[in-house]
């Protein structure tokens, strides 16, 4: 049992590795595909909305899939679809090939977030301790690798469509031999099942989860923000030069993933109740030191204090979610992360208008908000959460 855990655990963190760098090589590859296409910065951001609606409705078919098929199932053709769709956006040689291709890839992604997580779910209960936020490490980890590479190749000279086909074929390889190490189908109990078909399902989803996932809306909303405004900020608001100012993306990112390869750790003596408070606390006042930071130094260090306090938040709701109902674990994470990558997406829709009325750093004022609400909503995470919550050491035999 133990042996297949760690296999399990170590299956997840490669899938979670591959949709990471599935994602980078994409993202590495847009001025590319940009320039090939011939496309203007107007459309490109239209048709980035494709790619999003397709990984939020890859997202909701492919929860109650995962629930009733078995996420051993489902990761595997989710992930070799992500793969194979990598290669589209480099072959589309005009906008209406592009956005199908886009539409295709963001279902692929969208499918392989959810099935993935469920299995993380999965295999963090049986280790009986939170193990969550270091498979979203290993995803940021996978971006940072497409980026190595994707500047190697670009570097190179090398086509889009042939550096994405290659790493498609890779990607098919990787979901391939990954998949024989995936848990078997969780056996729900009889009384936990009837509840599920007799109520859970015709009842629809329940109200907590829709909670957990108006949290995930705000703080993703808030991680977009810095993804798509920090550089910016200290550009324009700080008159900091162009190479200066991407060391706040770079501070950002790398206290996310840093953070959220210790948060399990934290989670576990302290609980996930604790890490959403006092992380999201952290994160609204990293923000506003960057908000009112009068020089760069200081809000470096704000964009950095912001990312160790979000990094370890959202993987928590993942897990509330996942633990709150084995038997629609699935259907579940697909409702919250369905409505945080809405909120993802949502950042640079809604700051944007807002730098009509207000300079930009004050726009960042909603985020900082949106962190204090998750801050005092935060016991909602207590009922269902996941198996251990600090209260004590584990088991002997679950010290996988």
């Amino acid at each position: 049992m133990e042996k297949s855990l760690r296999a399990g655990r170590s299956a997840t963190f490669a899938y979670f590795v591959l949709n990471g760098f599935l994602l980078g090589m994409w993202i590495v590859h847009i001025p590319t595909v940009e320039e090939h296409t011939g496309i203007s910065h107007a459309v490109l951001g239209w048709l980035l909305l494709l790619l999003g609606a397709g990984a939020f409705a890859g997202m909701q078919l492919v929860g109650p899939l995962a629930d009733r098929f078995g996420a051993r199932k489902v990761v595997p053709l989710s992930a070799a679809l992500c793969s194979a769709a990598l290669v589209l956006p480099g072959l589309a040689g005009s906008a209406w090939t592009l956005g199908p291709a886009l539409l295709v890839f963001g279902f692929g992604n969208g499918c392989l977030d959810v099935s993935m997580n469920t299995h993380a779910v999965q295999v963090e209960r049986g280790y009986g301790r939170p193990i969550m936020s270091a498979f979203h490490a290993l995803f940021s980890i996978g971006g940072v690798i497409a980026a190595l590479v994707g500047a190697l190749t670009l570097s190179l000279g090398w086509g889009a469509a042939g550096t994405l086909g290659g790493m498609a074929l890779l990607g098919l390889v990787a979901a391939a031999v990954a998949s024989r190490a995936l848990l078997a189908p969780e056996a729900v109990p009889a009384e936990e099942s009837a509840a599920t078909e007799t109520g859970g399902a015709k009842r629809g989803t329940p109200a907590k989860i829709w909670i957990l996932a108006a949290l995930a809306f705000m703080l993703m909303l808030s991680e977009g923000v810095a993804n798509d405004w920090s550089v910016l900020h200290l550009k324009d608001v700080l008159d900091a030069p162009e190479a200066t100012a991407a060391f706040a993306y770079g501070a950002f990112a790398t206290a996310m993933t840093v953070g959220r390869l210790l948060t399990d750790r934290v989670a576990a003596r302290f609980g996930t109740v604790a890490v959403v408070r006092y992380g999201s606390a952290v994160a609204a006042i990293g923000l506003t030191v960057a908000t009112l930071a009068p020089a760069v130094p200081l809000a470096l260090a704000g964009w950095t204090v912001f990312g160790i306090g979000l990094s370890g938040c959202v993987p928590q709701l993942f897990s509330v979610a996942g633990h709150a109902d084995p038997g629609a674990a699935g259907a579940n994470v697909s409702r919250v992360a369905g409505l945080g990558y809405l909120g993802m997406l949502a950042g640079p829709a809604v700051i944007g208008p807002m730098t009509h009325l207000m300079p930009l750093n004050l726009a960042f004022f909603l985020p900082v908000a949106f962190c204090a609400v998750a801050c005092f909503t935060a016991p909602i995470l207590r009922t269902g959460a996941a198996p251990v919550s600090g209260a004590g050491p584990e088991p002997a035999q679950q010290q996988v």
